[in-house]
């Protein structure tokens, strides 16, 4: 089963990075505010992207790497992905 990891940009500018099977449920739920604690108290304006990994663990690894990026980095790869 595929896993994604995605990125949100949130209203105040700063970027979720978060790992999911289901992309677009998981954006409805943090759009709800019934997603992650930190998009409750900053909530999404969009998905950057969703980059997707063969299994969990593949996925928590890209996560954990793509969350020590700099916000600007987190940016050029959401746009790299929407263009590839």
């Amino acid at each position: 089963m595929a896993w994604f990891v995605y990125l949100i940009e949130c209203k105040d500018g700063s970027i979720y990075t978060g790992i999911a099977v289901d992309v677009a449920a998981r954006y409805a739920a943090h759009v709800s505010g019934k997603g992650a604690r930190y998009t409750r108290s900053h909530p999404p304006r969009r998905l950057l992207a969703a980059i997707e990994y063969a299994d969990r663990s593949a996925a928590s690894k890209a996560e954990y790497r793509i969350k020590r990026l700099s916000p600007l980095e987190k940016r050029a790869l959401g746009r790299q992905q929407a263009a590839g």
